[in-house]
């Protein structure tokens, strides 16, 4: 297994840097494009739908989506919010599961959370794209979500007592989850110092990399949520030894669209 996730690591990282950082425009959202149909493909089986031809179907509705998405980016902010809003709804979800599935439990409820995970991320890449420092900013969103994952697993692993949300992931600790924020806002203000950031700045900084670094934690409960519902271990195995596409950015679909909501808030960039 460690074999597998280090060869799949080796193959795809090299294209998936090329993918975020040297591709703009058109070429860009079809870039994100392929990784959200295929998670769409994904999310089908977690909603319900086991037989291939409706999975393809339902990532080939994505693909539509995403298409006539592109050619309005009037709608952008409108899909972002939506984006938010479904995030703050799934943190209630996640903290009220298994009671909580009676509002999703339903076939086209699912398919519809699907696109709601999906889609704004998808155009919250795409808007931050245009944006001044784009491909900083990219990597600064990825840095916060990997950094905060990796600090809960070390601090996890070796202060975790605490169940965070036992029905849902018996695995993360509420020690992990402090652990993981911490280390994210060490990261903030190393950036800060180095950027030379006013105080201002720090204030308005480390509450949004703290909110994007817990909505974070939601998209990966999310995803559990959805599996342990399902009975489902792995979104796919589409990626060996890493399980499935969604399995790898399900917390970056929650911290995305939020990150540029923030950033567009603090007039960053126009929407």
């Amino acid at each position: 297994m460690l074999k597998q996730r280090i060869i799949t690591a080796l193959i795809l990282l090299p294209i998936a840097l090329a993918g975020f950082f040297l591709l703009e425009g058109g070429a860009f959202a079809l870039f994100i494009a392929v990784v959200v149909v295929l998670g769409a493909w994904e999310w089908a089986r977690l909603a319900g739908l086991q037989a291939q031809p409706l999975r393809i179907a339902y990532g080939a509705l994505v693909a539509v989506l995403l298409y006539l998405l592109y050619g309005v980016p009037a709608l952008a902010p409108w899909l972002l919010a939506a984006g938010v809003l479904w995030w703050a709804f799934a943190t209630f979800l996640v903290l009220n599961y298994p009671d909580s599935s009676r509002y999703w439990g339903a076939l086209p409820g699912r398919l519809l959370i699907g696109l709601l995970i999906l889609l704004p991320a998808w155009q919250g890449l795409v808007v931050i794209k245009h944006w001044q420092l784009a491909n900083w900013l990219i990597l600064a969103v990825m840095a916060l979500v990997w950094v905060a994952d990796i600090g809960a697993y070390f601090s996890g692993k070796r202060f975790g007592k605490r169940k965070l949300a036992p029905r849902v992931s018996p695995g993360k600790s509420w020690e992990g989850l402090v652990g993981g924020l911490l280390l994210s806002l060490l990261l903030t203000v190393a950036v800060g110092l180095y950027r030379d950031w006013s105080f201002s700045h720090f204030l308005l900084a480390l509450p949004a990399a703290a909110l994007v670094v817990l909505i974070s934690v939601v998209g990966d409960l999310t995803e559990s949520m959805f599996k342990r519902q399902s009975g489902i271990k792995d979104s796919s195995n589409l990626l060996p030894g890493h399980g499935g596409v969604l399995d790898r950015i399900d917390s970056l679909t929650a911290a995305v669209p939020v990150f540029a909501m923030l950033l567009w808030l603090a007039g960053w960039g126009a929407l």
